[in-house]
């Protein structure tokens, strides 16, 4: 309760105008259903009338999709990352999110260049020769402008919008509410882990917003690329960088969009692919740091057939033990190896509870699909859509760094498609993973497992008798603490507190019946209709009082 109400009072007005374009929309009920705070209900209910039959007779997911482009870049962003939840949505929900665009107009030019030179710190001509005040790109969080150093280098300035911060922070605080709610309300939807997915988009978020984080992020690409001189990385100018904006080396190239343009510049489209496809693998399966977006408007093609990959805000981190599970799987289906696919995907079920053994007879019906499709024809896209419609169906939620790796590989097939059609991303993808299953097994790096394992192990064993004392203390001194996660713990309480509160206001009832009754026999003090005012006045109020609990006590028999 006092979580509710402290997101209510401190974000109303923002409550109430999600409340109000999602009734638009056509999804007041969402909010009901949900029980957000009362004045997100009370919105609903004054505005349901504006819902014609035309909305509702647009699918679910579109109208969704369109709330999100209203609601502004918090929930376009949240619809970006959801696109990446294959795990989670059918394709007709992620195709919608999919085509979530930043339509937003661009900063009016004559706020551009003061709100640049705070940025710096210091007057704009002393930084840039040149400047354009229109900018070449426009999004919700930023927006793109090109310029030219004193040196006469060219550059891109990426501005981030101003009070965008504020209301991001707020989006964010109702989002968290909004999740906590579907938890305690939902069971069935518990094992999504709507909170855990929420958490992550936040973080992903911040790093966005913050200009400098995407700037380390580009120059750890750039040093992973050093030796590669088929990739480019933009420079970032950190004497003119910071969180609120960034520049960075302009890339003048055709667009990853534009592919009828690249015959006219000599450069082979087959070629582009393979080099962009080995790319990114590069970066997931060696450095475990990977472009999370590699869809063609983060793209450009430049001259000797190089690839240039601009846009940096959403990336993806991967351990090593991660990577090793991914090699696992990727091992397993090379070799159409169905027992060790299964495995690989159980061991990522993590908290979730699953039938093992139809889960093994669903996935060796699904790899019988693709028996005799040789592996050069694989289409990876395919197959990763086929595995997470087979996670779904048994509840399956993957890790976050997983379901951004899926969609990033299905993005980068879809790439390589449109560049050549007869691409295959398992042609890239098998001297990856052959090379690293060889390494895995060099004497040398077994060598290392097992000192690093031994390590492990007498550090386990010479710490066991101190942690062996330390329990035995605990339980001494009553210490000794067992932690139970009761999900359900918070709405039981909230009962229990709607509860005492009907108790309290029948209470109240009663006493204001008995004491207008007391009054009713006095004639004296001033009258109405021929009655004591003031008894008129207790009987009224018992009576909506009764109302009201009638109401109330109807409205929790159908929520049961």
């Amino acid at each position: 309760m006092l979580r509710e109400t402290l997101v209510a009072m401190r974000d109303l007005p923002r409550l109430r105008e999600i409340s109000a374009i999602l009734v638009r929309h056509g999804l007041g009920r969402f909010a009901e259903r949900l029980g957000l705070p009362s004045a997100m209900a009370q919105m609903a209910k004054l505005l349901r009338h504006e819902t014609t039959e035309t909305v509702t007779a647009i699918p679910t997911p579109v109208r969704l999709r369109l709330a999100f482009e209203e609601l502004g870049p918090t929930f376009i962003k949240l619809g970006q990352i959801l696109s990446t939840r294959v795990d989670v949505f059918p394709p007709e929900w992620i195709t919608e999110f999919e085509k979530l665009q930043n339509r937003v107009p661009p900063i009016p030019a004559l706020q551009v260049a003061p709100l640049i030179s705070k940025a710096l710190g210091r007057p704009l001509d002393e930084v840039f020769d040149a400047f354009e005040a229109q900018p070449i790109g426009a999004a919700s969080i930023a927006q793109v402008h090109r310029a030219r150093l004193k040196n006469g280098t060219p550059v891109a300035i990426k501005l981030r919008r101003p009070a965008i911060v504020a209301k991001v922070e707020a989006d964010l605080r109702i989002l968290d509410h909004i999740a906590y709610l579907i938890e305690m309300e939902f069971p069935e939807t518990r094992h999504y882990h709507a909170r855990e997915i929420v958490a992550q988009f936040a973080r992903s978020l911040k790093r966005e917003l913050d200009l400098a984080a995407e700037g380390r992020g580009m120059d750890r690409f750039a040093r992973d690329f050093k030796d590669d001189p088929h990739v480019v990385v933009p420079k970032v100018y950190w004497d003119f960088s910071n969180s609120e904006i960034n520049v960075q080396d302009y890339i003048e190239g055709i667009p990853g969009g534009r592919l009828d343009l690249l015959p006219e510049a000599g450069l082979d489209a087959g070629l582009l692919a393979r080099r962009g496809a080995d790319a990114v693998l590069k970066m997931i399966l060696i450095n475990g740091f990977f472009h999370a977006d590699p869809h063609p408007g983060n793209v450009f093609y430049l001259p000797d057939n190089r690839i240039a990959f601009i846009d940096f805000g959403m990336v993806g981190r991967l351990s090593h033990v991660r990577r090793d599970e991914i090699v696992d799987l990727l091992s397993a289906l090379a070799r159409r190896d169905e027992r060790a696919m299964a495995e690989a995907l159980i061991e990522w079920t993590g908290r979730n509870p699953v039938d093992e053994q139809r889960f093994a007879y669903d996935v060796s019906e699904l790899m019988f699909q693709y028996e005799h499709v040789p592996l050069g024809q694989l289409n990876i896209s395919q197959l990763i859509n086929d595995i997470m419609a087979l996670i779904r169906d048994h509840g399956i939620v993957l890790p976050a760094d997983l379901a951004m790796l899926f969609k990033a590989l299905v993005t980068l097939e879809g790439l390589g498609r449109q560049l050549d059609p007869e691409f295959y991303l398992v042609d890239q993808l098998a001297p990856f993973v052959r090379d690293l299953v060889k390494a895995r097994y060099h004497p040398k790096a077994i060598a290392r497992k097992g000192k690093q394992s031994l390590l492990d192990g007498i550090t386990m064993l010479s710490g066991l008798p101190h942690d062996m004392v330390r329990m035995a203390r605990d339980i001494r001194q009553g210490k000794f603490r067992i932690n139970l996660d009761l999900a359900r713990l918070d709405s039981f309480g909230r009962q229990i507190d709607k509860s005492a509160n009907r108790l309290t206001m029948g209470i109240v009832t009663g006493c204001l019946i008995i004491g207008s009754s007391i009054v009713m026999t006095v004639n004296a003090g001033p009258m109405l209709f021929g009655l004591p005012l003031f008894g008129f006045l207790g009987f009224m109020v018992a009576m909506l009082n009764s109302l009201w609990l009638i109401f109330s006590i109807w409205r929790a028999g159908k929520e049961y």
